[in-house]
């Protein structure tokens, strides 16, 4: 190329050009397309007059202001073509394109001495890159870093259909950390084949409006740059069964396994363990993606343990996981072997553990010291004795509330005048009343008291009232049967009727009041 023989300020080519000059078109020429130097932050126009991001005809005497050691200009002249009349205005006009991103002439210079390609590419598609950069949301700082740390994005011309599908087709929404990190960790030829890769997923039925969002969650290198398109279907087609694209969309960081050393060994797992259940192990994997995360020797000691200590089979394990896929993130030394010794010591057997896991899943990782002591403190206030099927029992009915409920849920009961002994046998009773929402509880014993006259002790009889709808059931039957009868029937007659037999029992009584008139 002869750099010196190229001028940026005018739209014809040169004339003088005796070599071959590399030439890309990553952003339109035309001035109309061109982003002014104003929107950029902090402002890349350091001349008031004049400026190189966008074509104009410098002042006179611009460079003059220049003042170049014969070994650089030198320099300049042996990687430009041996009769440049223009040394000095093409190497001034490279020197205030660089300081317009941040970039020092003693940078500039150690850039052309290590970097030969940097003279064989025409100053007007330099300037094109750095607005093609610029349009898709980059500051001047970050151009300054690509330029002095991996000058190939300013020169290459393999990353052109990449920056032309940032912003054309993604419309430049990547995310702007996830972009510099595309740019600057991957190799220009890894780059070029991105635009097909990201096609492929939209072919294979991602929708397009959720591409963005997959791509601002994954590793771009790992899932998409360092694959082949091979390799990126072979892990969609792998995944089918389990819910293909569709489970991507919801667990972007999937794509970021290795098909042969991750995906499938992992998976087999389940498979084993599940007896085939792909419909279960979609429901693991939509659950608790990060399963993947854990090693084949990490999931199978988990499973060995239970299987040993808990006498459990790999049936009832696979169900247990379906319910809680995170017990693979516990520590079975601290956490799984003292929980379930304390329920062999409650006097659990195997098929007692299993039931009380598909219920309480969450005992298993609930924090002792600020969670299931509290409870235990609670629970053995109001009469459980420690170490038995009670107590099991109560904690597992326990388990999806907090302390704080709990405790308002208890105030509540003594406030009304119950004793620990009455919380304790209606607990026993309907165990559940412990895990009931504490407002909820209290609008239904106002509802109880106030408008349907009943004394609140017969909560000890009936305690299940508690836990039935307030509109749907206990006020919309009350109500009817009120209109009927004057609403004095038992609780228990009034709320476990099934509907349809409510509502044959409510058209049977409205007709023999309308014959009793």
């Amino acid at each position: 190329m002869a750099i010196a023989a190229l001028s940026i300020f005018s739209n014809s080519p040169s004339s003088s050009s005796s070599s071959s000059t590399t030439t890309f078109h990553p952003y339109p020429s035309n001035p109309s397309h061109s982003l002014q130097p104003t929107t950029f932050s902090p402002p890349l126009q350091t001349q008031p007059s004049f400026s190189l991001l966008t074509k104009s005809h410098p002042p006179n005497n611009y460079f003059s202001r220049f003042r170049f050691r014969p070994s650089i200009h030198s320099f300049f002249r042996c990687r430009s073509s041996s009769n440049a009349p223009n040394v000095d205005v093409q190497f001034g006009t490279l020197i205030s394109l660089f300081q317009e991103i941040g970039i020092s002439f003693e940078e500039t210079k150690l850039l052309l001495l290590k970097s030969n390609e940097l003279t064989s590419i025409q100053l007007d598609s330099l300037r094109d890159r750095v607005l093609s950069l610029h349009s898709l949301g980059l500051d001047r700082v970050s151009i300054n870093h690509f330029v002095t740390n991996r000058l190939t994005v300013l020169t290459t011309n393999e990353i052109d259909p990449l920056l032309s599908f940032l912003r054309n087709e993604l419309h430049g929404q990547l995310a702007q950390a996830k972009l510099k990190r595309l740019l600057l960790s991957n190799e220009p030829k890894n780059l070029s084949s991105f635009p097909q890769k990201v096609r492929l997923l939209v072919d294979r039925g991602m929708p397009v409006d959720k591409i963005v969002g997959v791509l601002n969650k994954v590793n771009l290198s790992k899932a998409i740059c360092n694959r082949s398109i091979n390799e990126i279907e072979r892990i969609i087609d792998f995944l089918e069964p389990f819910g293909g694209v569709n489970l991507i969309v919801k667990h972007p960081a999937i794509l970021n396994h290795c098909l042969d050393s991750k995906l499938i060994p992992r998976i087999s797992v389940l498979t084993k363990l599940s007896g085939g259940d792909e419909d279960g192990i979609r429901i693991v994997l939509n659950r608790f993606p990060f399963i993947l995360n854990y090693t084949v020797e990490h999931v199978e000691e988990h499973l060995q343990f239970l299987r040993s200590f808990a006498d459990l089979d790999d049936e009832q394990i696979f169900k247990i996981v379906l319910v809680f896929p995170a017990i693979f993130t516990n520590n079975i030394e601290r956490k799984l072997r003292p929980r379930i010794q304390f329920l062999k010591e409650c006097g659990l057997d195997s098929e007692d553990i299993f039931k009380f896991l598909i219920q309480a899943p969450l005992f298993l990782s609930a924090s002792f010291r600020d969670n299931l002591a509290y409870k235990f403190v609670f629970l053995v206030k109001i009469g459980y004795k420690y170490r038995t099927k009670g107590l099991a029992m109560a904690i597992a009915a326990s388990t999806r509330i907090s302390c704080e409920n709990m405790q308002k849920v208890l105030s509540l009961f003594l406030n009304y005048g119950f004793s620990f002994e009455d919380i304790f046998a209606m607990s026993m009773k309907q165990p559940l009343i412990l895990r009931y929402n504490h407002a909820s509880v209290e609008t239904k014993m106002k509802y109880l008291i106030e408008e349907m006259n009943r004394d609140i002790r017969e909560l000890l009889d009936f305690p299940a009232f508690l836990g039935y709808k307030f509109d749907d059931r206990i006020k919309h039957r009350y109500e009817i049967e009120k209109g009927l009868k004057g609403g004095q029937i038992s609780l228990n007659q009034l709320l476990t009727v099934s509907s349809e037999n409510f509502t044959d029992k409510q058209k049977k009584d409205s007709s023999v009041k309308s014959e009793l008139k």
